[in-house]
């Protein structure tokens, strides 16, 4: 089924324009490859789960959109690489990579190797790899953009979530070092950075209760609710459009003013409330 929208897209804005979205098949990486196909994108899209993937390349067919659906694991150097050459090979052409496959990996010290190289390999190293076999595609193409998926826990600690933060942290450096190198080939590189949002990870954590939880999670957003995958789906066709044209090595920020609190929250309860 296709995300309910919020918002009306500009349309043919990505028109005759080639994107690859890594783990498309749903929560943010699916709003954004609804998106791009209503603005005129061809897109290809990779996702872990087979059956899931498949669904979503069927509805989005049949919707008369131009899109392709790769089944495989980003910790697979050779998937990675199989992604941009079968899309190069579909279409002839690349403009844009929007890395957003994540290993949701949240452990602390408990975390072994393995939890370590799978958060890493999936995220960070995955999304290094797709840039870089992505790049000649890109140049020949005459240059893009890139958007790195990290999040509001790149910049925070977390409790007990040192694998998960350690790794959208990677993500965070690893976009300005891409900016810089990408720059002389007319690729630009930038992130997102999503607050809450209601992607399946929170939906579970809630119960299912998303409206009984809204209020509560979003207490610790200034605008006092969680996202929607739409509205991080947004911000991500901004910087990949050409209205992001001198745009590169930021990260903006999809987080309803999360980052900006400080330990006050939102000042409902005054630290002064029982004096006189």
């Amino acid at each position: 089924m296709l995300q309910k929208r919020t918002r009306k897209a500009m349309s043919g804005r990505f028109e005759g324009k080639t994107a690859i979205v890594s783990g498309g098949s749903m929560g943010i990486g699916l709003a954004v490859v609804e998106e791009l196909c209503r603005e005129g994108a061809r897109v290809a899209f990779s996702g872990i789960e087979k059956d899931a993937g498949a669904e979503t390349e069927k509805n989005l067919l049949q919707a008369g959109y131009e899109v392709r659906f790769f089944h495989g694991d980003m910790a697979s150097e050779e998937f990675c690489h199989n992604l941009v050459a079968g899309t190069v090979a579909q279409w002839g052409s690349l403009h844009f990579l929007v890395n957003n496959a994540f290993s949701f990996t949240a452990k602390w010290a408990d975390a072994s190797r393995e939890d370590w190289h799978r958060v890493m390999d999936v995220g960070p190293i995955a999304y290094a790899t797709v840039a870089s076999a992505a790049t000649e595609a890109m140049r020949s193409s005459g240059g893009g953009a890139i958007v790195n998926v990290s999040s509001i826990s790149a910049f925070i600690a977390q409790p007990k979530r040192w694998t998960y933060n350690a790794a959208k942290g990677a993500v965070h450096t690893l976009t300005k070092c891409m900016a810089l190198d990408f720059a002389p080939l007319g690729i630009r590189v930038n992130s997102v950075s999503p607050g809450w949002i209601w992607t399946r990870e929170v939906l579970k954590a809630a119960g299912g209760d998303r409206e009984k939880w809204d209020p509560v999670w979003g207490q610790f957003h200034m605008m006092e609710r969680c996202g929607d995958v739409v509205e991080v789906a947004a911000a991500v066709l901004f910087l990949l459009s050409d209205d992001a044209s001198f745009i590169t090595a930021v990260d903006l920020p999809v987080d309803g003013g999360y980052q900006g609190l400080g330990s006050e929250g939102l000042g409902k309860v005054s630290q002064f409330a029982g004096s006189k």
